[in-house]
């Protein structure tokens, strides 16, 4: 886990600035958002097969004219504007954000990580830039951190260039396609600007705690209203991987991977199966009784279900909307 050690933070939120993370549920008993992945960075710098064997083919298409709106799933849109509808969240947000704190968020999380470049891990550089020019975003620098936990997280501080953060396990855990799918992931965070609202909420909520009296009724409040923003933001940016991978196989499978997989049995992992674990979930918990269990399970995560994603996911690839997308790609070298 990288997160900074900041003190009176009885919060189930990750206080390292804006950690959009993928893909990894997070709750009062679990890692906090930012958990993902490890790579054994020897094999990637040392093994010329290996590193062959990992290059993603140059992308065909990008969506020159995409903007955040044409993916964004709706209940992020809704969650966002009752964010922003909340009087004076602005103002204190702007009193609570500080240089300093956002200076120490920033130098906790690159000064132990590895920057990828066109000369370092050159073939995750690639996938990056790649996904990148099909969203048609700037790439943000990409680090590399070692790490036995799977995750990937976005950082956007104020001033400063964005930048994703992939734990080594997850490169492991992944397939070259999968891995890219991630990026991308990450890469809509900062389509949409999501990672200016995560800074904005972590610090907001941890500010609200130190509050006495009321602060942490507030606080408790806030972090309903942001758990339940964040969730749908993972279901837009599920949307972005998809618009890269373009084969909802692949970003489906990095969930299955993520709820139950690792590098010794990735080869006898089921996509269909596993997506008819989810038809199965949604049955089950469609009765009064499973539709409260349901929302019990899922109130205090930062991420929506893998087998809730998966089935999202699956559904927008076969929509109208999705189709007219592809149609707008444009072709390229």
């Amino acid at each position: 886990m990288a997160s900074v050690p900041l003190p009176m933070a009885p919060l189930t939120l990750n206080l390292s600035a804006a950690k959009a993370s993928l893909f990894i549920n997070s709750s009062s008993n679990n890692p906090p958002i930012n958990s993902l992945c490890t790579v054994g960075l020897d094999k990637l710098g040392t093994n010329p097969k290996r590193l062959r064997s990992f290059v993603c083919r140059a992308a065909s298409v990008t969506f020159r004219d995409l903007d955040a709106d044409d993916f964004r799933h709706p209940l992020d849109r809704q969650n966002t504007l009752l964010l922003r509808a909340i009087p004076g969240l602005n103002d204190i947000g702007k009193a609570l954000l500080g240089s300093v704190s956002e200076q120490v968020m920033l130098l906790e999380n690159i000064g132990t990580s590895v920057l990828v470049s066109e000369n370092q891990l050159p073939e995750l550089h690639r996938l990056m830039v790649e996904a990148a020019r099909i969203l048609n975003i700037e790439a943000p620098d990409l680090y590399v951190r070692q790490s036995p936990v799977p995750n990937a997280y976005t950082l956007a501080i104020s001033g400063k260039k964005p930048f994703v953060v992939v734990h080594t396990s997850l490169v492991e855990l992944l397939s070259r396609k999968e891995l890219q799918a991630v990026l991308a992931h990450e890469l809509g965070h900062l389509k949409c600007d999501h990672g200016v609202w995560l800074t904005f909420a972590n610090i907001l909520t941890l500010g609200a705690y130190t509050v006495p009296g009321i602060g942490g009724l507030i606080a408790q409040r806030l972090e309903e209203q942001l758990f339940r923003w964040l969730r749908a933001a993972e279901l837009t940016c599920d949307r972005a991987a998809l618009l890269v991978a373009q084969d909802p196989k692949v970003v489906v499978s990095v969930l299955m991977k993520l709820a139950g997989g690792c590098p010794s049995l990735s080869d006898q992992l089921n996509v269909d199966a596993f997506l008819e674990q989810a038809r199965s979930y949604e049955k089950a918990s469609s009765s009064p009784v499973g539709w409260y269990i349901r929302n019990a399970q899922t109130r205090q995560l930062s991420h929506p279900l893998p087998v809730l994603r998966a089935r999202e996911i699956d559904e927008w690839s076969r929509s109208q909307e999705y189709r007219s997308l592809l149609k707008r790609a444009i072709q390229t070298v």
